[in-house]
């Protein structure tokens, strides 16, 4: 991968004109005001979708460390849609060939290699990487159902944008006294949530491999940061997941804070999904091994 002979190009970001639409469209709380339903709904949504990113897409879509039923795979794909980062099998499919390559030239976000802008956004702007790698996720493209939402991914955050604007008409003919409306709806539930949502994500691409430190030798950058796990659900626990991959749980220890894994674990309780999957003994006698060892 050369990123150096393939610049931003214009076409390409008329392809994108709607992840730039979307952060000017925060400009609208210019007019729009504030209201504290507003931002409960604009913080509601932005947890509801980051777990549809870092629980669905990421952890199930990508590593599949659990399992659902069929039916209860294309809601959380749907939730997941919502986000506005494309479908399941495309970003599925982009994560596993990280995996494959991580922090080297052939990744797809080395922050070391190709800078923090590339890792951040750089990559998901470019014409590198519009297309799904199929040969990657062929475990994902024999559900139909799963290859439509895929084709038609732009659907679910169009419709969120309908129901949040909806609301807003609902919530200022029937109670307004909480001193919203649609356009402040919009604005805080779909546009402000939205973005903040991209850089949260992103933040693991490009933060996660830069701030907080390794518990494991990982041959890669990958490193463990509080912070960015409070931000993302869990998955700033990063060297541990680029450790085992296949573990659903991120953070490993009881005090690693991984809300994602909180949730899935509800699920399970539910019987909505099942077969959790742990990291092996082996992993934390390995992690005793590395603090020894630093300790000596």
């Amino acid at each position: 991968m050369n990123t150096s002979g393939n610049p931003l190009h214009p076409v390409n970001l008329i392809k994108q004109a709607a992840f730039w639409a979307i952060h000017l469209g925060c400009l609208l709380v210019i007019w729009a005001g504030f209201s504290w339903v507003a931002f409960a709904v604009c913080m509601a949504l932005y947890v509801i979708r980051m777990f549809g990113i870092t629980g669905v897409y990421h952890r199930y879509f990508s590593h599949r460390s659990y399992k659902t039923s069929r039916w209860f795979q294309f809601v959380l794909a749907f939730i997941g849609a919502t986000s506005a980062q494309k479908g399941p099998i495309w970003w599925a499919s982009h994560h596993r060939h990280h995996h494959q390559f991580s922090d080297t030239e052939e990744d797809v976000h080395p922050p070391r290699i190709y800078g923090m802008w590339w890792a951040h956004v750089g990559w998901v702007l470019s014409t590198q990487f519009v297309e799904t790698r199929w040969e990657l996720v062929k475990d994902l493209v024999k559900f139909p159902e799963l290859c439509l939402l895929e084709r038609h991914h732009i659907v679910p955050p169009v419709l969120l944008g309908l129901g949040v604007t909806g609301l807003g008409y609902f919530l200022q003919a029937y109670y307004p006294e909480l001193g919203t409306g649609p356009l402040q709806m919009f604005t805080w539930g779909f546009c402000i949530s939205t973005t903040l949502l991209y850089h949260g994500t992103f933040c693991i691409n490009s933060l996660a491999h830069v701030l907080g430190k390794a518990r494991f030798k990982t041959g890669d950058d990958s490193k463990n940061s509080f912070l960015l796990a409070i931000i993302t659900l869990g998955e700033g626990w990063h060297n541990n997941h680029h450790r085992y991959p296949g573990s659903e749980r991120q953070g490993f220890y009881w005090w690693e804070v991984d809300i994602s894994h909180y949730t899935l674990k509800a699920l399970s309780w539910l019987g909505l999904v099942w077969d959790l999957r742990e990291p092996p003994a082996r992993i934390y006698e390995e992690a005793l091994e590395q603090k020894a060892a630093l300790s000596a």
